[in-house]
């Protein structure tokens, strides 16, 4: 595994905390600022919705940038807003840096994503993708539960202050580890919107918001849902918040390796598997042990769908792949925010803690019927490609 690699991990844990703990400790923070849950879910909405519009703008501000310091300036942006995050006074100030961190989110994966596909051979592409991926989905592991615990222990403005810690460490990792390819020539900003005739990559953008935002729609109130509805304490949240972790990391490998060998039809399985799987959520979060073992398939289903979703779009804006990538990561977290702002509403409606799950059932079983028709689309269009018109006799040519 190229060092690289590894520089892109490391930011990627940090990235990947600051995105989940907040799940952790939305209660915490809640009852800090006087807000109730679903106002608190702004939190989650918003920092997604950060990612959205940061992703294609700094991308594109960076085009004249070596994507290493690129990726170094980011890292400094994801620091500023987590410290802002720790020490906010008030309730709107803590979404500000909420926004601030994440706008360095999507840009950060999506120039990654091709710095990472760019150091591995053709058909390991994903595979490569799915170990930078691999950072965040640690981060769930490690990072996020143990953010957990702290925040509950010390108070959530410690658990931010430790993230903002990670960052800097990150900043360090892509300094000293991600060769420097120098500034680019001659950077075409048209080429990168032109990938965006293609209906496929549209396609794209569209399950990955769909997709793996029907993760968000139950993730997001997790911890009422698993306290109010399943019966767990407080405390047991960062072990479950553990599992969730794990599942993440194996779909993120099973996902990569299987992307590389049928990117489809793994895409099939996961999209379909995951929503019969929130679909059951609604039912076995009542009782302690299917909740857990759900929401660890949940994780492990959810992220299976990345690779091949990046993969995806890579393939298809081919010839200018970097502001393509950055705008499926603001996809990812434009399902993010979508399925956050939903679940608060079914929440808020008086349907319970469970509602949230039909909402990401319902996200998810479209993203798999539009996954079909790209599938379809794709196969119309190969004869159109490779067919070629039948040669002139040898006596009429030139």
């Amino acid at each position: 595994m190229p060092l690289a690699l590894l520089a892109l991990a490391i930011g990627a844990f940090g990235i990947g905390t600051t995105e989940f703990v907040i799940m952790g400790v939305l209660p915490e923070v809640a009852a800090d600022f006087g807000v109730s849950i679903p106002t608190a879910g702004w939190l989650v909405s918003g920092y997604a919705l950060g990612v959205v519009l940061g992703a294609p703008l700094l991308t594109v501000l960076g085009t004249r940038v070596s994507r290493k310091k690129m990726l170094m300036s980011l890292m400094g942006l994801f620091v500023v807003g987590n410290a802002l995050s720790a020490f906010a006074p008030t309730f709107g100030l803590m979404l500000t840096g909420r926004v601030i961190a994440s706008l360095a989110h999507g840009a950060f994966f999506g120039i990654g994503s091709v710095v990472a596909a760019n150091l591995v051979a053709p058909h390991k592409k994903a595979s490569a993708i799915s170990l930078m991926f691999m950072g965040l989905t640690v981060a769930n592991i490690v990072g996020v539960p143990l953010g957990t615990y702290v925040g509950q222990a010390a108070g959530w403005r410690v658990t931010f202050v430790l993230v903002a810690a990670l960052g800097v460490v990150g900043l360090l990792g892509v300094a000293r580890l991600i060769p420097e390819t120098g500034r680019p020539e001659s950077p075409d900003v048209r080429a990168e919107f032109a990938a965006f005739r293609n209906v496929q990559v549209w396609l794209a953008l569209a399950m990955t918001v769909l997709g793996y935002g029907g993760v968000f729609a139950a993730i997001t109130y997790i911890t009422p849902m698993m306290t109010e509805v399943a019966g767990y304490s407080a405390g047991a949240v960062t072990w479950l918040l553990v599992l969730f972790g794990a599942g993440m990391f194996l779909g993120n490998l099973v996902g990569g390796r299987f992307a590389d060998r049928a990117l489809m039809p793994m895409l099939f399985t996961a999209l379909g598997a995951l929503s019969l799987t929130l679909l059951l959520f609604t039912a076995t979060a009542h009782h302690k042990v299917l909740a857990a073992l759900t929401l660890t398939l949940v994780g492990a289903l959810g992220f299976a769908t990345v690779p091949p979703l990046q993969k995806w779009v890579l393939d298809q804006a081919s010839a200018a792949p970097t502001l393509a990538s950055a705008a499926n990561i603001g996809a990812f977290n434009l399902g993010n925010a979508l399925a956050a702002w939903l679940g608060g509403v079914v929440i808020s409606a008086g349907l319970g803690y469970t509602a949230p799950n039909w909402i990401g059932a319902l996200l998810s079983g479209t993203a798999l019927l539009l996954s079909f028709l790209a599938a379809f689309l794709d196969r119309r269009s190969r004869p159109a490609v490779t067919e070629r018109a039948p040669e002139a006799p040898v006596a009429a040519r030139p």
